[in-house]
């Protein structure tokens, strides 16, 4: 499974090369018990100023549901998160990125786009962000031979609140309340949308 996240690695490098991010990403390595390693590239700054944090470890294997009578380890969807926001990088967000990805593996959760991850938890020391929304990134999908591709997965981070609405009204309905409050999603101190 090792040339799966050779092959990772290689998207990574041409995607952020592209947009302008020439610079060897720094790697954090965070091993739980019981899990294989996962590790978190920063990519960044790019121009905008955002640095761009991506596991590499989740596509190491097949996501499957725990529920299917017979478990095929062989085919099922992959896939990788990225975490885009401003500023210098806080405590704790390398180990919460990890935590994200390896749900599949520890958990049986299938990330995909949509899908609410709630750590329940701050995801950095002293934020007021509990969870992540899952979406599409900009990143393409990586090619594995014969099986699904990787897809690399944004995550946003938003406060319980937020987390509460996207239970209650979809995660689309918070991305369009984000748009009309005018919410930078990429600010770490940003305000909690107030959707009505």
């Amino acid at each position: 499974m090792s040339d799966v996240l050779t092959a990772v690695r290689a998207r990574l490098r041409e995607h952020f090369a592209a947009a302008g991010v020439t610079g060897d990403p720094v790697g954090a390595n965070v091993t739980f018990l019981g899990a294989e390693p996962m590790e978190v590239l920063r990519f960044g700054a790019d121009s905008d100023g955002v640095y761009h944090y991506v596991s590499v470890g989740c596509s190491r294997h097949p996501m499957m549901d725990p529920m299917e009578f017979v478990a095929d380890t062989s085919t099922g969807p992959r896939a990788e998160v990225v975490l885009s926001q401003r500023g210098p990088t806080p405590a704790g967000l390398a180990k919460s990125i990890a935590v994200v990805a390896s749900t599949p593996s520890i958990e049986g959760v299938i990330l995909v786009e949509d899908a609410l991850i709630d750590l329940e938890t701050p995801l950095w020391e002293g934020a007021p962000f509990t969870a992540v929304l899952l979406g599409r990134s900009d990143i393409d999908d990586v090619d594995v031979d014969g099986d699904h591709p990787v897809t690399v997965l944004s995550a946003t981070p938003i406060t319980a609140t937020e987390a509460a609405w996207v239970r209650l009204k979809g995660a689309e309905a918070m991305r369009e309340a984000w748009l009309t409050d005018g919410v930078d999603v990429r600010d770490p101190r940003r305000r909690a949308a107030s959707p009505s």
